[in-house]
């Protein structure tokens, strides 16, 4: 097979892996919650061996895991992404520009919505949904018009029950 490498083997990505992976999640788990007893590193490698030795020996759990990581590892940068963004704006220092909490909860959304279109892009997802709204169906319009209403009345309701002094 061309342009296989040690990394994108079989026995690395369905094997030593995983087996890692769940070594060092059971001990870490085992070393917190000190279930075995205290300073009992010896028998938490030990447990942990096992149960990812087991692992490793059945199919079915470890592809489960090779299926559910990349989702992880996925999901853990588009949050790392957008609280890098927000952190941008949602800053409490001190100095520098102050921004009200409404502005700061604006720009989260905005921040959100792109993050979704750069997502939807990034997966080549977008145009299967711009040809969807394009393709003169009107139930899209329909759909967001009616998230629109709720949206709309919702933030009609919050602000109604407030006093108007404060």
């Amino acid at each position: 097979m061309a342009g296989e490498t040690i990394l994108s083997n079989d026995i690395f990505t369905k094997g030593i892996l995983p087996f890692l992976l769940v070594f060092t999640i059971v001990f870490a788990i085992l070393q917190k919650t000190k279930i075995l007893g205290e300073d009992k590193k010896q028998i938490d490698a030990l447990v942990s061996l096992s149960v990812a030795l087991l692992l490793v020996a059945f199919a079915w759990p470890t592809g489960v895991i090779t299926k559910l990581v990349p989702f992880l590892a996925v999901a853990v940068v588009i949050i790392f992404i957008f609280l890098l963004l927000y952190g941008f704006v949602a800053s409490d220092k001190k100095e520098g520009l102050q921004l009200n909490k409404g502005v700061k909860i604006a720009a989260g959304i905005v921040i959100l919505i792109a993050l979704v279109v750069a997502v939807l892009w990034a997966t080549n997802s977008l145009s299967f949904l711009t040809n969807a709204f394009s393709s003169g169906s009107n139930i899209w319009a329909n759909v967001i018009l009616i998230a629109a209403i709720i949206g709309v009345m919702a933030v009609a309701l919050s602000s109604s029950g407030k006093p108007s002094g404060s």
